[in-house]
């Protein structure tokens, strides 16, 4: 959903905004049609029953019977060995041993004995025979009997689960639980409020009753686009929001969503009509034999259709697939979707891991930076054209300075980086000047080829840095919130008459477009700051959320579908005491949290 206030004066072939229901919207975009490369198997032979052997001294193996009939003849007369002497001297008929009835082949034909060596033959058996037949039991009417079938396999023990073979460990889990609060659209379950009808427009911060912290325990949360992922203090991931393409990592099928219109409707709020499916709409954890048996994980990412988790050990899991411009890209080069967690190979030692809307950031032990994913806008810092796409899917380092990566953040189709002095270095989408790179900026399809170092940012000390669809925030160490790039929808939350003019971008008709330049927010005192898709929300230091930009799904938190020009702060009875501490912020909703302490339960409604 784009905001209202926008103006279409650059052309740059972006793809959507998070708001624009990635999932949900492009459901029916064509997907490359999946080509099998396994050839059907071959068609077993059976045969055919074949005319009775002319009648000799010496049964033919039944091996044989799939050669011709002039064939089993001479084999059925040379196959008859001497070990026959072994049968009772009253016997006629040796019975040669049958073929394996797993033999798929016929006997080899075996070559015909000359006279002498026949002759030899007869005398040893005879002999033999003769020997036997003297301890011999009474002769007793042989029956032709067919070879003892192998016995049947028992039943297979149930299959161990898979156990982890353990590295050391380089990741601590979070152990702090939070009171979670949601506001916004929740029309595709993105909220986590279940099914009832006022889980859908929630206009301002309501605690979510699904995800109380002395049950539950969440203590680390991720936005997607559409869905959301939350880790808890018993090593569990919950999910909910939209699957259409695996992004919860488990089973939603529902046979309900038919509603009876001849039925009463309840003018209840809390009636559970929403028709929302339950199994999307509700938190859930993902089944715990989808990853192997001592699996501990420390923190989750999400993207507009991934979900990616991070285990102590440095490995990490992942599961839905990436978009590109023209529809689903691909999980792996093998995998188009992947609709249960599995292990991505290519990478360890990981240390965090964050996502843009169709791409992945890996930061090592060491301080190196893996990328993969969609890569149509430069997000992964690496060229990827158009015929070989997919080696974008397979994770890789590209130029940043050799391990000495301290941070990375994503926006939708932008990335950043921090090394160790200090310095931000950024890459990808900069059609409106989301990267803080001013070259380019306001021009179609204008792209950072390579990572580049942010002059405007040297001497600022970052503590945190977040990107939107075409915009970006950041924290500094003193404090500061500064913001830059789109300012058409009101996403710089400075009163745009305010900037100086030679920091903006006009378009055709004189409308500020972008601000070029990082510039602080008036007014606060900031510690954490999230990017939506065209909105912000700020935390400060005295545990205060704020708030500005798009809002016509009231994700904001301020109760309005009007865009908000300024900074604002969020005030209900559901946070008004609450000392918050951190935000996330998704195509159409917010998260809020705060540290669950011995002040009691939080207040479950937010008016």
């Amino acid at each position: 959903m784009a905001p209202k206030k926008a103006a279409n004066a650059s052309k740059a072939k972006a793809p959507a905004s998070k708001a624009l229901a990635p999932g949900r919207v492009k459901k029916n975009a064509a997907a490359p049609k999946a080509t099998s490369t396994a050839k059907a198997a071959p068609k077993r032979k059976t045969s055919s029953s074949e005319p009775a052997a002319r009648k000799t001294k010496t049964v033919a193996p039944k091996g044989a019977s799939k050669a011709s009939s002039s064939t089993n003849k001479k084999v059925a007369t040379a196959a008859a060995k001497p070990a026959a002497h072994k049968a009772s001297a009253s016997s006629k008929t040796a019975v040669a041993p049958k073929a394996s009835a797993s033999s798929k082949t016929a006997a080899a034909p075996v070559a015909k004995p000359t006279a002498n060596e026949s002759k030899k033959r007869k005398t040893a058996v005879t002999d033999e025979a003769a020997d036997e037949t003297e301890n011999a039991a009474p002769p007793t009417k042989k029956a032709r009997v067919a070879a003892p079938k192998a016995p049947v396999a028992a039943p297979k023990a149930p299959k161990a689960p898979k156990v982890a073979k353990k590295g050391p460990v380089i990741n601590e889990a979070p152990k702090q639980r939070l009171h979670v609060y949601v506001f916004g659209e929740g029309s595709s379950g993105e909220l986590g409020l279940g099914t009832a009808k006022n889980a859908i427009d929630v206009k301002r911060p309501r605690l979510n009753p699904h995800l109380t912290a002395d049950t539950v325990g969440v203590v680390q949360i991720a936005t997607g686009g559409m869905h959301v992922a939350a880790l808890t203090h018993d090593n569990r991931i919950l999910t909910w929001g939209v699957n259409d393409q695996g992004a919860l990592g488990r089973d939603t099928t529902w046979e309900g969503g038919l509603r009876d219109m001849d039925a009463n409707d309840s003018d209840s709020d809390a009636g559970s009509d929403s028709g929302l499916n339950p199994k999307e709409s509700t938190p859930t954890a993902i089944p715990s034999d989808s990853f192997p048996t001592g699996t501990v994980f420390v923190e989750v990412a999400a993207g507009d259709s991934t979900t990616f988790a991070l285990t102590d050990e440095g490995l990490v899991y992942g599961w839905g697939t990436f978009r590109s411009n023209e529809g689903i890209l691909g999980f792996t080069v093998d995998t188009h979707v992947q609709t249960m967690p599995a292990l991505v190979s290519g990478v360890k030692k990981i240390k965090h891991l964050v996502c843009g809307a169709n791409h992945v950031l890996a930061l090592t032990q060491k301080g190196a930076v893996y990328a993969w994913g969609a890569g149509q806008q430069n997000q992964l810092g690496r060229r990827v054209v158009e015929r070989t796409r997919m080696n974008g899917l397979v994770p890789r380092e590209f130029g940043l300075p050799k391990n000495k990566i301290t941070y990375v953040k994503c926006g939708a189709y932008h990335s950043f980086a921090i090394d160790t002095k200090g310095q931000v270095w950024t890459w990808g989408l900069n059609n409106y000047g989301e990267t803080g790179i001013t070259e380019g900026a306001g021009e179609d399809e204008a792209v950072v080829l390579a990572p580049t170092v942010v002059k405007s940012l040297q001497g600022k000390e970052l503590v945190n840095i977040d990107g939107g669809a075409h915009h970006s925030v950041a924290v500094t160490k003193d404090g500061e919130c500064l913001v830059w790039g789109r300012i058409d929808g009101f996403q710089s939350g400075i009163k745009i008459s305010s900037l100086p003019k030679e920091d903006i971008v006009f378009d055709e008709r004189d409308h500020p477009r972008i601000l070029k330049k990082p510039t602080p927010v008036p007014g606060i005192k900031a510690t954490f700051a999230a990017a939506g898709s065209d909105h912000c929300i700020c935390i400060t230091e005295d545990g205060k959320a704020w708030s500005w930009g798009f809002s016509a799904n009231y994700q904001t938190g301020l109760g309005t579908d009007d865009d908000v020009e300024v900074a604002t702060m969020i005030d209900n009875t559901a946070v008004r005491t609450k000392v918050l501490n951190w935000a996330g912020a998704g195509g159409q909703y917010s998260i809020l949290t705060a540290l669950a302490g011995e002040e009691g339960e939080a207040l479950t409604n937010g008016l």
